[in-house]
């Protein structure tokens, strides 16, 4: 006598629902509409807008003691192309580029092909990748004596991956400084760091900037922000690098750093600036001592975050964004 499966419901299914990721819980949602409405694929199809052959293919693989069935798999050819390249023609690019180590495909290609060699470029481009792979062709040390100025390696700071986007609250701040000049031979140094989700900014200034001072300024954006934070993404400016990128490694957050002059890519942060000098610093009464100073930016970010409806997030204020957020996703767990 043949068993039926018993479903992974209840508390057990809601205990597991953390291992999968968000794809895989909307699929679960598509398995229990259509259990929970008479078997009726039309309609599960119709209400969350979906093909019937994408439904029917992952009802077929949902397995109910596992709620992994429902990731996504690899899609890696079982049959990979194997390297055609015959290993005298290997020895002879990896020959070309150490005589030449600056020197890219097309130009060690075009030397092979005078030399009597019929090989494209794309050819000697997956040669000295494998080769570099391999460990068997290393690229140059950076000399500093270089007339052309390069940008240093940085020890933990990264270019953001193409792939890695903010879906969560925390997920990227971007964080920045801007010179304040209130009076004639003053100058304020501000930093501003923005949540791209929420939108939630914190605030701070200072009479300098420097890698130390923008270490502080870590423990204040993660003390002031109501959630945690996984990255901060800066420029490339001198402050954010040293202590700063040390401190960011030591707490186990992302550091993120920008290509040279592309500040549309700090695009929020920078906004921000303009809102903060419109809003705070050219209505503000406050006197432009330091200490004076942070305390009635401390105030009005509270009103910037709290009260201050923000056209972005469809009028709602950051806490109230975020209320409604945890409440949705409250919602959607207790669904599992």
């Amino acid at each position: 006598m043949k068993l039926k499966t018993p479903l992974l419901t209840g508390s057990f299914r809601l205990a597991r629902a953390h291992e999968v990721s968000k794809q895989a819980k909307q699929r679960l949602k598509w398995v229990d509409y259509y259990m929970s409405h008479g078997n009726n694929a039309r309609l599960t199809c119709r209400h969350f807008d979906i093909s019937p052959q994408t439904f029917y293919r992952w009802k077929r693989r949902y397995n109910p003691k596992d709620l992994k069935s429902l990731e996504d798999r690899s899609r890696r050819p079982r049959h990979v192309r194997q390297p055609t390249a015959p290993s005298h023609l290997i020895e002879a690019v990896l020959g070309k580029r150490k005589e030449h180590p600056r020197w890219g495909k097309e130009k060690i290609a075009k030397l092979l092909n005078d030399d009597g060699w019929q090989v494209s470029v794309s050819m000697v481009g997956r040669i000295i990748k494998r080769l570099k792979d391999r460990g068997l062709l290393k690229e140059p040390i950076w000399n500093s004596v270089s007339v052309r100025k390069r940008q240093q390696q940085r020890p933990y700071a990264t270019r953001k991956p193409r792939e890695y986007q903010a879906k969560e609250p925390g997920d990227i701040v971007q964080l920045d400084t801007m010179d304040v000049r209130p009076l004639p031979g003053m100058i304020i140094k501000h930093f501003t760091a923005r949540d791209v989700i929420s939108r939630w900014d914190v605030l701070e200034a200072h009479t300098r900037v420097s890698s130390a001072v923008a270490k502080e300024f870590v423990h204040t954006l993660l003390a002031r922000m109501p959630f945690p934070i996984k990255s901060i993404q800066v420029d490339g400016g001198s402050e954010f690098m040293a202590d700063f990128e040390m401190e960011c490694q030591r707490l186990g957050v992302k550091l993120f750093v920008l290509p040279p002059h592309s500040p549309k890519l700090n695009g929020h942060v920078e906004r921000a600036h303009r809102t903060h000098t419109e809003e705070f610093y050219e209505v503000t009464d406050s006197g432009f001592e330091i200490a004076e100073l942070n305390q009635a930016l401390f105030e009005w970010e509270k009103v910037y975050n709290t009260v201050r409806p923000h056209q972005s997030l469809g009028y709602l204020t950051p806490q109230k964004f975020l209320d409604r957020l945890n409440t949705t996703q409250r919602k959607e767990l207790m669904c599992h």
